[in-house]
C-alpha cells in the first residue's frame, strides 16, 4: 500500500510539474506576442513622426522652386493636394497611399528642379534637398524595422505551437509595409 501511495504522489508530482511547465510557457508566448505588438505599434508610429517631418519640410520645398519655376503650377498642385490628403487620411490604408502619391509629386518636383542651375546652386535649395533626403532615409529605415518586427510577430503566429495562444488571445495577422502599385518597382527611364 505504501509504493502504491508513493507511485501515486510520484504521478501527481509529475502531472503538476508539467501543468507549471505549460502554464509558464503559454504566459511567455502570450507575453512574447504583446511586446512584438508594440514594437510594431512604435514602429508604426515612428514612419508617421518620419513622414510628418517630411510634410512639414513640403511647404519649403514648393517654395524655394516656386522662386525659380513659377510657370510648374501643375507639379506644385499635385505636390500640395498629396500632402494635404496624407494629413487628412481617415486611417492607416489611405495614409500610406498618400504617402505613395506624395513620394511621386516630390519626385516630379525635384526634376523640375534640377532643369534650372541657379535653383540647383541656392544654399537654401540645397539644404531643404538634403533635409528631404535624410528624412527619405529615415523613413526607409523605419518602415524596414516595421516589417521585421511584423515578420517576426506573422511568423509566431503562424508556427505551432504559438499559435495556439495566438488564436485563443485573438491576435491576428499584421500587414507588411508595402508598395501599393507594382508600377512603381520598375526601374525610371531617363532620356537626354
Amino acid at each position: 500500500m505504501g509504493t502504491d501511495l508513493t507511485a501515486l504522489w510520484i504521478v501527481l508530482g509529475i502531472v503538476a510539474a508539467a501543468a507549471v511547465i505549460i502554464i509558464i510557457w503559454a504566459v511567455h508566448a502570450y507575453n512574447k506576442f504583446i511586446r512584438l505588438s508594440n514594437d510594431i505599434d512604435e514602429a508604426a508610429s515612428t514612419i508617421q513622426v518620419f513622414e510628418k517631418k517630411r510634410s512639414d519640410l513640403i511647404p519649403n520645398v514648393v517654395s524655394a522652386v516656386k522662386g525659380y519655376a513659377a510657370h510648374e503650377t501643375e507639379i506644385f498642385d499635385s505636390v500640395t493636394k498629396a500632402r494635404e490628403r496624407v494629413l487628412s487620411a481617415p486611417d492607416e490604408a489611405a495614409r500610406q497611399k498618400s504617402e505613395e502619391e506624395l513620394g511621386g509629386a516630390l519626385s516630379r518636383l525635384l526634376a523640375v528642379a534640377e532643369a534650372y542651375p541657379d535653383l540647383k546652386a541656392n544654399t537654401n535649395f540645397l539644404n531643404l534637398q538634403n533635409q528631404l533626403e535624410q528624412i527619405e532615409s529615415e523613413i526607409a529605415s523605419a518602415r524596414r524595422y516595421y516589417n521585421a518586427n511584423v515578420k517576426l510577430y506573422n511568423t509566431r503566429l503562424q508556427t505551432w505551437p504559438t499559435s495556439i495562444i495566438a488564436r485563443r488571445q485573438g491576435f491576428t495577422r499584421r500587414p507588411l509595409y508595402e508598395v501599393p502599385d507594382p508600377g512603381e518597382l520598375q526601374n525610371v527611364k531617363v532620356a537626354f
